[in-house]
């Protein structure tokens, strides 16, 4: 595994010089955005190529991004382009925002590993296994199914994760709904946010 320079990752975001000194480093933290001197009722620590099964951090692919904690719109800024760019299939689910500390993407060989619930793993499965259709909001393929709130309330409940409509979604317009329900949470720490990848899987949260 590769590191890529924080530099090349996040060309458009400003960080915090003391975040990156050698304290930093020696300790492990994250590379702090300069917002979050001042702005500190929103942050997620974002590890875009990193899925952590049963405790181990797993590389998905062989040249990784640096973590890095993030304000809303830093986040957003880099979100939203990757979202849009992964041409799998991606069911949704968006959290509750005054319990969520967790809001990450696994991908189906992985669903066990991960620690999901073999129902809901199953119920998932089946909603990505849907026939092809068209976006709600143009022509282009809807790789999507974003599935609001008030659909399904709770991860548990796996009966509301096969029946919930959702919401059919290219993966342009998909990328804004996430982004969009995201930047309508008022406060929130999220501990660990990563990309989609391989071919198709969810975005959970705890």
């Amino acid at each position: 595994m590769r590191r890529i320079p924080i530099e090349d990752a996040y060309p458009t975001l400003a960080f915090r010089p003391k975040s990156r000194g050698w304290w930093a480093r020696f300790s492990g933290a994250p590379a702090e955005c300069v917002h979050l001197e001042h702005q500190t009722g929103w942050m997620a620590t974002l590890v875009p190529h990193i899925l952590y099964v049963r405790g181990k951090a797993v590389p998905q692919q062989q040249r990784v991004a640096p973590d890095v904690s993030l304000c809303r719109d830093c986040l957003l800024r880099i979100l939203e382009p990757a979202l849009a760019a992964y041409d799998g299939n991606i069911v949704a689910f968006e959290p509750d925002p005054d319990a969520v500390t967790q809001y990450f993407f696994v991908a189906t060989p992985d669903f066990e590993a991960s620690g999901l619930e073999p129902d809901l793993s199953a119920a998932i499965e089946e909603r990505l296994a849907r026939p092809e259709i068209s976006c709600e909001e143009c022509r282009r393929s809807a790789t999507w199914l974003y599935v609001p709130r008030d659909q399904v309330a709770s991860l548990d409940s796996f009966d509301d994760v096969r029946a919930a409509p959702g919401e059919n979604l290219c993966a342009l317009h998909g990328a804004a709904r996430f982004c969009s329900a995201l930047e309508k949470i008022p406060e929130v720490n999220l501990f660990y946010m990563n990309f989609p990848y391989g071919e198709a899987g969810a975005y959970v949260w705890i």
